[in-house]
């Protein structure tokens, strides 16, 4: 063997062992390559996946908010509408007159007056109602009128003896009728 030949197996050898030595380097940059893109896809499919969520969540959190909204603002025209119901009947009850007004208050003043045993008392009304009181009173022994009282209508009788004091008005009948009977108010004027 001659040292060329020698020198050309050495080559020959280096050769295929770079080429065997590229071979696994590209083997491993390939495997590298395809582990960075499968990593690369399940960050991606992750991130997609958390967008999704995010956005399902936004969505849930936009939509319970917007009904939030929705059933505040039924509530507050449903309270509008029986404060106006409320002051439309407040209303109502001021402007009765004649035998009306004279029955009801004649009623709830007898009422009261049915809480003193002969004891002198005062009555009190709404200062418009002063004549019709001092007409009501007219056959009552031991009752007078007294100052005006601010309501509706009806009557506050107070004992001159006594702290008894009977709250006739139409604004205390009013407030027990109203809420004893809001819910079926409500319900009728809410149907649904």
């Amino acid at each position: 063997m001659s040292l060329d030949t020698v020198v050309e197996d050495i080559r020959e050898e280096a050769r295929a062992r770079a080429d065997e030595l590229l071979d696994e380097a590209n083997a491993e940059a390939e495997e590298i390559v395809s582990e960075a893109e499968a990593d690369a896809e399940r960050l991606r499919q992750e991130r997609e996946a958390e967008v999704e969520r995010t956005i399902a969540q936004e969505r849930d959190r936009s939509l319970s908010s917007a009904k939030l909204e929705a059933k505040q603002e039924r509530l507050e025209a449903r309270r509008d509408l029986l404060d106006e119901v409320r002051e439309e009947t407040e209303s109502a009850l001021t402007e009765l007159e004649g035998d009306r007004r004279e029955e009801l208050t004649g009623a709830l003043l007898e009422a009261a007056l049915a809480e003193f045993d002969e004891e002198s008392v005062v009555v009190r009304g709404r200062e418009e109602d002063a004549e019709l009181l001092e007409r009501l009173l007219s056959d009552v022994e031991d009752a007078h009128v007294g100052d005006a009282y601010d309501c509706l209508g009806g009557v506050v009788v107070e004992g001159d003896g006594s702290r008894v004091k009977v709250n006739n008005t139409f604004d205390s009948l009013l407030e027990e009728v109203w809420d004893r009977n809001l819910k079926e108010l409500s319900d009728t004027l809410f149907e649904q």
